[in-house]
């Protein structure tokens, strides 16, 4: 079966007010940006969401990946077509035909890993956790920085096209400042091993609150103080966490657990009104704009637009070759202070729960 890639002209216009709130906005579409060759540390399920839709979505294609077991990768390859299957990741990262590296394995390795393909000269994009750890991020990033090297957290939602219509509807001011905020992941995901085991970094935390709290900082920016409350696990690891931050105009609330599954909405609360992401925040789909008597509009309304796009991963990978096209070694909605500061975030939640990981 042949599927069409996906073009900019299957995203609605902006519906009023929300073109007029949004001014200035910049939607690139991810076909425009130009061709990398990819390679793949790591074959699970995250890698094929990207494999499949990069090259689906944008120009660049999937050349390599790399496993620990090499009939891994070749199955990897043969799924997706991808023109070589290293049975290793220094056999990856050394591809002289990989113009930029993708991380996709288990937390405790995503340190290593970037790091590995920064020595070797490869850009790279970190899957989110950027790391398990705000040091490890730190060592990611300063080596980044000596080797002139580009590095971003995937960290995708912060690419999508709704998001950047939030992000600009906040730097214009035309509903007023940002007040109160609040996202929830909720998902029924117990069942995957890896996600109750802390040797692999389990727990609720890194691979469902790095949403919510990420979500938070990217409206907020730094909190002055996290509070964090939570349940653990028998294993020891964090099956729910409830998570404060505060700033001195605004409070924001972040929600995550492993053990039931939610509608895992977002609301940012302005004061002329409120942005919804009813379903899936994190996800392309529907941006709501809810303004009441008296605000931004005589009557109050609701005004919806549906940016339910297919993939996603698309547009994370073509900010890195538009990054990487204009010679910059951090991408400006995805920065390295941010990917640092939400570890902070994490770490302070962490210790206040009571999640301590075998290697600390």
């Amino acid at each position: 079966m042949t599927t069409t890639p996906w073009t900019h002209s299957c995203l609605p216009e902006l519906p009023q007010p929300l073109a007029d709130l949004a001014a200035g906005v910049d939607l690139p579409d991810p076909m425009s940006a130009p061709p990398l060759r990819w390679g793949i540390i790591g074959a699970g399920g995250i890698a094929r969401t990207f494999a499949r839709d990069v090259p689906l979505h944008t120009r660049s294609t999937i050349h390599a990946v790399g496993a620990r077991d090499l009939d891994r990768a070749r199955a990897f390859a043969e799924e997706f077509g991808v023109a070589r299957a290293h049975g290793s990741y220094e056999e990856l990262v050394t591809d002289p035909d990989v113009d930029a590296v993708y991380v996709s394995t288990v937390h405790p390795m995503h340190a290593r890993n970037a790091m590995l393909a920064l020595e070797a000269g490869k850009p790279v994009l970190v899957e989110k956790a950027f790391t398990v750890d705000a040091a490890q991020a730190r060592e990611v990033v300063d080596l980044a920085g000596r080797s002139g090297l580009f590095a971003m957290e995937a960290m995708w939602s912060r690419q999508l096209p709704h998001y950047r219509v939030i992000r600009q509807i906040v730097r214009n001011g035309t509903l007023g400042r940002v007040v109160s905020l609040q996202a929830d992941h909720s998902q029924a995901l117990l069942h995957v091993p890896r996600l109750v085991e802390p040797e692999l970094g389990g727990g609720a935390l890194l691979d469902l609150g790095v949403y919510p709290v990420s979500f938070l900082h990217w409206v907020l920016g730094r909190p002055d103080s996290v509070t964090a409350v939570g349940r653990l696990l028998g294993s020891g690891v964090d099956a729910a966490d409830a998570i404060t931050l505060v700033t001195p105009g605004a409070l924001g609330v972040a929600r995550c657990n492993l053990d039931g599954r939610g509608a895992t909405g977002a609301e940012i609360v302005f004061e002329k009104g409120a942005i919804e992401l009813p379903l899936q925040f994190y996800r392309p789909g529907v941006l709501r704009l809810r303004t009441f008597p008296g605000d931004a509009s005589p009557d109050g309304m609701v005004t919806s637009w549906d940016a339910s796009l297919p993939g996603g991963f698309q547009y994370e990978a073509a900010e890195v070759a538009r990054c990487l096209e204009a010679n910059l070694t951090q991408s400006p909605a995805m920065t390295w202070q941010d990917s640092v500061e939400v570890m902070e975030i994490m770490d302070q939640v962490r210790a206040q729960v009571g999640v301590i990981y075998p290697w600390e």
